[in-house]
């Protein structure tokens, strides 16, 4: 009961939270990747396979003489280097640079993104969040409905974007201020991905939540809302935070021990489950009080 009795106190936490990522990320933005701003992934591997370079020194030589680009680790021992597009008649000139600096590796791919094909990606990525929060909106109303008091079931859903939203802001608002504070977290095709999985992890956790309320409002013989909903959250506060916090250790663990290309998967994830968690305890459970109240005014 504590958690609904004290719902402004998370309505201002959470209001606060997302003023600070939407100010960042229209203050200072995203450090797009290549697969939105379009350029070239040069893949490089060791010319033989008995040769022994250090990654940590490699990676140094690389981001010393690449400045522009990002150099992450690919494979056992090569590197993915991903840069502003290269014309056709530089690969010499980028084999010739390459053996100057790092002579004991040389270029095995080189894929082109576009420009065109990047803006096309960045709308495609939009699109799809749109599309899936739209889905879940009519899954729930489906899905909830039989319940008609205090709320129709098309509240449930709208509960539930809101706090969506909330998941999707503020892992975007935590890697716009990192980049302007940092510098290193690029936004690329990853980001998208691991922003739908919290989406889906998110909703999972509201919709037990839900689910409990339903069930309460069919057996409970207490029938005020606030009180089931209080309940409800109760019952399911312990399995929320212990399966957050077990997917959270496994991802921590992945973001320190883990490559270079998954860092900032993980650490989406992170992030996103975290707040996720937050939203379907704090956030979605209390605006469903909310609005009953609202609709009892009426």
């Amino acid at each position: 009961m504590f958690i609904v009795k004290n719902r402004i106190i998370f309505y201002i936490l959470s209001i606060i939270l997302i003023g600070v990522s939407i100010f960042s990320y229209f203050s200072w933005g995203l450090n797009y990747g290549i697969d939105f701003t379009g350029g070239s992934s040069i893949e490089i591997q060791p010319i033989s396979t008995s040769t022994v370079v250090s990654q940590i020194d490699a990676k140094k030589v690389l981001d010393q003489n690449f400045k522009d680009a990002v150099v992450r680790p690919y494979g056992e021992n090569g590197f993915i280097i991903k840069t502003k597009e290269i014309a056709n008649n530089q690969d010499v000139e980028l084999n010739n640079k390459l053996a100057s600096i790092l002579p004991t590796h040389q270029v095995s791919r080189i894929d082109f993104i576009g420009p065109t094909l990047g803006a096309e990606l960045k709308q495609k990525s939009i699109t799809s969040i749109i599309l899936v929060l739209l889905a879940i909106v009519l899954f729930i109303t489906f899905a909830f409905r039989q319940i008609s008091y205090p709320i129709p079931s098309w509240k449930y859903g709208f509960a539930a974007i809101i706090a969506l939203f909330h998941d999707v802001i503020i892992p975007i608002g935590f890697f716009s201020i990192m980049n302007h504070f940092v510098g290193i977290y690029e936004v690329d095709a990853l980001f998208i991905t691991a922003l739908l999985v919290v989406l889906g992890f998110s909703i999972h956790d509201t919709i037990v939540v839900f689910d409990r309320v339903r069930e309460n409002l069919r057996i409970s013989k207490d029938k005020n809302f606030e009180n089931i909903v209080g309940k409800s959250v109760s019952e399911t506060f312990i399995r929320s935070i212990n399966t957050s916090l077990t997917t959270i250790l496994a991802l921590v663990a992945v973001y320190v021990w883990g490559p270079d290309t998954t860092r900032n998967f993980a650490l989406v994830l992170i992030v996103g489950i975290a707040a996720g968690t937050y939203s379907s305890i704090f956030i979605g459970s209390n605006l469903l009080v909310t609005m009953a109240r609202l609709t009892k005014k009426k």
